[in-house]
């Protein structure tokens, strides 16, 4: 496999957090405000994308009240002297009946996650084709979980030309 350079983890770096936000009307049922409310505060988290090589990716999340039900989302992850920041909002679409989550990046990936619960947390899936700033096809998947207390991110990006991939786990604590 060969080395993937900074822009492919760039990518990655956006694929970490491309699960966690979202802009949606909010009127949800009281438990459901409350459990994404549960959140809110800082995280930090620390873990590795793994590719041709190991790197460490720190992140740092900050979660906090925004208009009405949602919850706002602003978070950084870096390595490799690279940085990727993220901004947002989660809530639940009261229309669609389901947790949404939407992200904008510094990157050129911006995504929607559907959220459902999940025991007593959330999960939040998303699988989107993207083309990377060459043009190149590439397949993204995370997930997202909010479960005890806890935020754990998983993460996969594939080249879809190449076959090679990138994937990171990143458990997040307050």
């Amino acid at each position: 496999m060969k080395s993937l350079g900074p822009l492919s983890r760039t990518l990655a770096l956006a694929g970490l957090f491309s699960a966690a936000l979202c802009s949606a009307p909010a009127m949800a049922a009281k438990a459901d405000v409350e459990l994404l409310q549960s959140y809110i505060g800082n995280w930090k988290g620390r873990g590795e994308l793994i590719g041709a090589e190991k790197e460490t990716v720190v992140c740092r999340l900050s979660l906090s009240p925004g208009n009405g039900d949602k919850v706002n989302y602003s978070g950084r992850c870096s390595l490799a002297g690279t940085a990727l920041s993220v901004n947002g909002t989660l809530a639940y679409n009261d229309s669609a009946n389901r947790f949404e989550a939407v992200m904008s990046s510094n990157a050129t990936f911006n995504g929607l996650a559907v959220g459902r619960k999940s025991g007593n947390g959330l999960v939040f899936n998303l699988k989107e084709r993207e083309k990377d700033t060459e043009g190149n096809d590439m397949t993204i998947s995370a997930q997202i979980a909010l479960n005890s207390g806890k935020i754990k991110v998983e993460f996969n990006v594939v080249f879809n030309a190449t076959g090679d991939s990138l994937r990171a786990s990143v458990p997040f604590a307050k």
